[in-house]
């Protein structure tokens, strides 16, 4: 596995990512072929930090995130969130999803609760490649995100998958 501890603010030490690295390696017995996991620590308010874990994997992405005055803490959680959101999809993807080709579609990003006249603040490209609605499902709750965008494996249309609030999951499709 291909790791990458990236740091804002915050100075990580040998120490740590010593343990980050030997942690998040374990984490690669889930993987039939090369993962990437990008690190990201970075302090959030005085006294907290954050560690946010994202692994790459062909089709998948798990994504996982703590924040808290000591790392070490942080580091444990996340791993704790990753390994469980890995075993209890593991099973579902072999057997519902094998003979699907390899799809990477980017994270895309939530937009903040409170939002006032900022106009863009960040844009993201994302590759779409094809998937099925159910697919598209899946990788939205690996990501643990409320919506999805994603090329519709039958139509070749561009189509998002979202979270209902009274519980469900909501389909727009292009035209």
């Amino acid at each position: 596995m291909n790791i990458t501890i990236n740091s804002k603010n915050v100075n990580p030490g040998t120490k740590l990512e010593a343990a980050i690295t030997n942690k998040i390696a374990k984490l690669d017995k889930y993987f039939s072929q090369d993962a990437e996991a990008v690190i990201m620590l970075s302090e959030e308010r005085s006294g907290l930090a954050k560690l946010e874990a994202t692994i790459r994997a062909g089709s998948l992405n798990f994504r996982a995130e703590e924040t808290n005055s000591d790392l070490y803490y942080c580091l444990d959680r996340v791993l704790d969130k990753l390994s469980s959101q890995m075993s209890r999809l593991k099973g579902k993807l072999v057997k519902r999803h094998k003979d699907v080709k390899e799809v990477y579609i980017s994270e895309i990003p939530d937009l903040p609760d409170a939002v006032e006249d900022q106009g863009v603040v960040r844009t993201k490209e994302i590759e779409l490649t094809a998937m099925t609605t159910d697919e598209a499902i899946l990788q939205m709750e690996l990501l643990d995100h409320s919506f999805f965008a994603f090329a519709d494996s039958e139509t070749g249309t561009t189509n998002i998958v979202y979270k209902r609030l009274h519980g469900g999951y909501g389909l727009l499709i292009t035209k």
